[in-house]
């Protein structure tokens, strides 16, 4: 029997998860949205159902609005709330796709209860928060896709900057999903070799500073709208791990209990993601400089957190 993923929200990242999903045959996919959008989605779903046959994906994939169709995944992802526009931080959304966090989170309580749950709805660290709070899940089922998505963007601009594979990158960003996430330049290598060995400071500083504004500069490009193929590859990959239990060691945000002096908050951490969900959250030995960066970024996300008052 096919394992099925429920896609909470079917626009630019839903629709790239439903196709992602599909190709990589993670088995079969509901995307819901709200009624308004529902015909959309569902003509998102046709379209990708008969892209199967040159796609040479066997999926059964359906576009719904009734929380009902996606009784029993096994994954659900979630994307839904309003995208960013030029000139709004993450922030400004909170408000708005609080609520919408609240209608997800009932409808996932009620038909899902035992699917694995990945967060992409902005402000990624409150509102993996706020789901968690919401539906009383426990620790292992909940994780947002952002240290994923961070690290990613990290190994991308350094092979870009230094004109090497992104495959021989190795590294990993802790923090919350903003301006004051945690690149660890000590700790990276390219092909072993580590990284300020082989790139200047000046060329560190700005690799750090790009990665942390790496989603502003999508927006401010785009105008309109967020980054949608590269937050949707991140989340697929933590869906893979838990569904194939292929037990790969991601960073991802989610709920420290002590973990780097960390309690009660999600946070971008390395964590073992198998087919029990977060299996295990790994600690990083980090020098005095780094623990202040990461101070700084948990009073942010504790900040943020507070303001959903849950």
């Amino acid at each position: 029997m096919r394992k099925k993923i429920a896609l909470i929200g079917g626009g630019q990242i839903g629709q790239n998860l439903a196709m992602l999903a599909a190709m990589k045959e993670l088995g079969d996919i509901v995307v819901l949205d709200i009624p308004d959008y529902v015909n959309p989605v569902k003509g998102k779903a046709l379209d990708l159902m008969e892209m199967a046959p040159h796609g040479n994906y066997d999926a059964n994939i359906t576009g719904t609005s009734d929380y009902k169709d996606i009784e029993g995944a096994d994954v659900v992802i979630v994307t839904a709330g309003k995208p960013r526009v030029a000139g709004m931080t993450r922030e400004d959304l909170l408000a708005t796709n609080l609520q919408i966090i609240t209608d997800a989170a009932n409808g996932i309580k009620k038909y899902a209860p035992k699917a694995f749950c990945i967060i992409v709805t902005n402000p990624l660290d409150a509102m993996v928060y706020a789901f968690y709070k919401l539906t009383g899940f426990p620790r292992h089922q909940v994780v947002g896709m952002a240290g994923t998505l961070d690290t990613a963007r990290w190994r991308a601009f350094i092979s870009m900057e230094l004109g090497v594979s992104v495959t021989d990158v190795a590294g990993t960003v802790l923090g919350g999903h903003g301006p004051d996430m945690v690149p660890l330049p000590r700790l990276t290598t390219v092909g072993g070799v580590p990284l300020p060995e082989i790139a200047t400071k000046e060329q560190i500083d700005k690799l750090v500073l790009r990665t942390r504004e790496a989603g502003t500069e999508i927006v401010k490009l785009f105008g309109k709208g967020s980054a949608f193929f590269s937050p949707a590859w991140s989340a697929i990959i933590m869906a893979e791990s838990y569904l194939h239990d292929k037990r790969r060691v991601l960073a991802c945000a989610a709920l420290c209990e002590g973990e780097y002096g960390i309690k009660g908050l999600f946070l971008g951490v390395p964590a073992l993601i198998s087919a029990k969900g977060l299996e295990k959250i790994f600690e990083i030995k980090l020098n005095d400089e780094e623990k202040a960066l990461l101070q700084k970024t948990v009073e942010g996300v504790k900040k943020t957190v507070e303001e959903t008052k849950l």
